[in-house]
């Protein structure tokens, strides 16, 4: 269940961290205590103010309108328009369904064009409807789609191109938007992580034919299970409401095909609150991005991914790369590290969408090698209010001590099977 920041919480005390360790033998992979006696997750959710909340829950039960277009949808909808800029922002059940709903409201067939680095929902979107994601390298610089490499995949059976914004970092929209004019392709962006983001002092949100955003409980903005579809395309917005509520237009006339993809009163409740909580949020986790970037600078064979200063991010994602050559071990043995000392880092996103079922059938197109590195070399820290900032310089200890005893640490890898059953 999660907690409120250490600073505001009354249990502060029993999750500060533990002096920083120092020697080998300390390590919990060698026997010595986790550095965490409660685990610390990537994407752990946060809450807005509780009695804000409570408040928002009683209004809904006196109501007694629970789900259907009510008015927490509404309001959340209007307040999220206007935060990201654009003329439209419909509300659903989750972004996987939300990018299902414009590519069918977009009349896409046959291909579309998607980076192979990505969680698999974003293909799976497409998949779903009879389409065929057709997977991409990514630039090697941001991880994002690389827009050489998406128009060489381009096809005549080609409808679509999709960026997926990653890690509250803008794909290069400004060279996809281009390249889809030239080709005459809809183009979409999978914003699940860029919520709060911008791209050239512009929030994300309003490019392409429509973004869609996911609103689940790990990211940093969410209602619990959630999403959106925000465009400025009027026509557009029509058909995806219709859509997402059966075809209705109405009371009781179905004037098309729809699906149904409607948000409820209680999870736009949840986001309402979030709202007003979400600066408070971001602030936090710009300050455990900047002391991670302290904590771990000089580190040999470990960068920690920048934001770029010039734009907005919500900050909600550590992520580093591990060179193994100059790390002396590899990314997963520092997970194995990590998880014995109770810090339950993550691989983003390993082993790559192609390499999942059922699109690892098909070998892809092109070769993708910055996917397949970046799949082997990126491990994301826990952060977010539950961390606080003597956490992180625990985390960092465990880290630095690692790479300086790279040696004995690789030769304690365990099978993956004997680490998935520790888990």
């Amino acid at each position: 269940h999660p907690r409120r920041p250490a600073r505001r919480g009354r249990r502060a005390d029993r999750r500060r961290a533990p002096d920083v360790k120092t020697r080998l033998e300390d390590l919990a992979v060698f026997g010595g205590p986790p550095a965490f006696a409660e685990p610390l997750h990537v994407g752990r959710p946060a809450l807005g103010e509780r009695r804000a909340l409570l408040a928002r829950l009683e209004s809904v039960f006196e109501r007694q309108w629970l789900t259907n277009d009510g008015p927490c949808v509404r309001e959340l909808e209007q307040r999220l328009a206007a935060r990201l800029g654009v003329r439209h922002c419909v509300a659903v059940a989750n972004g996987t369904l939300g990018l299902a709903i414009v590519a069918r409201a977009l009349g896409l067939s046959g291909e579309v064009v998607v980076p192979a680095f990505t969680f698999v929902a974003t293909a799976h979107a497409f998949a779903w409807l009879g389409l065929t994601p057709v997977f991409a390298d990514v630039d090697p610089r941001t991880g994002t789609l690389d827009p050489d490499e998406a128009e060489a995949l381009v096809t005549p059976r080609t409808t679509a191109i999709v960026g997926v914004h990653l890690w509250g970092r803008a794909c290069d929209v400004e060279r996809l938007t281009a390249l889809a004019r030239r080709r005459r392709l809809a183009l979409l962006f999978d914003a699940a992580h860029a919520f709060g983001c911008s791209y050239g002092g512009r929030p994300l949100g309003g490019f392409g034919d429509a973004e869609v955003f996911s609103f689940h409980a790990t990211k940093p903005f969410h209602t619990v299970e959630g999403g959106a579809i925000a465009t400025n395309d009027a026509a557009l917005a029509a058909r995806v409401r219709l859509m997402r509520n059966f075809g209705f237009a109405g009371y009781d006339r179905v004037v098309s095909l729809g699906i149904n993809g409607k948000l409820n009163e209680l999870s736009a409740a949840v986001g309402l609150t979030m709202l007003e909580r979400f600066d408070e949020l971001v602030d936090i986790n710009r300050r455990n991005y900047d002391r991670y970037r302290a904590a771990l600078a000089g580190v040999p064979g470990l960068e920690l991914l920048a934001y770029d200063e010039g734009e907005r991010s919500s900050y909600a994602w550590i992520v580093v790369r591990v060179d193994p050559a100059a790390a002396g071990l590899d990314r997963d043995v520092l997970v194995e590290l990590l998880h014995a000392e109770g810090v339950l880092a993550r691989r983003y996103f390993a082993p790559g969408c192609h390499r999942a079922a059922p699109y690892s059938a098909t070998p892809p197109r092109r070769p993708l090698p910055v996917t397949e590195r970046l799949a082997a070399e990126t491990l994301a820290l826990p952060t977010g209010p539950t961390v606080d900032p003597p956490a992180i310089d625990t985390i960092a200890g465990l880290l630095r001590l690692a790479v300086a005893h790279a040696p004995a640490l690789a030769r304690v890898r365990r099978p993956p099977e004997e680490a998935a059953a520790r888990r």
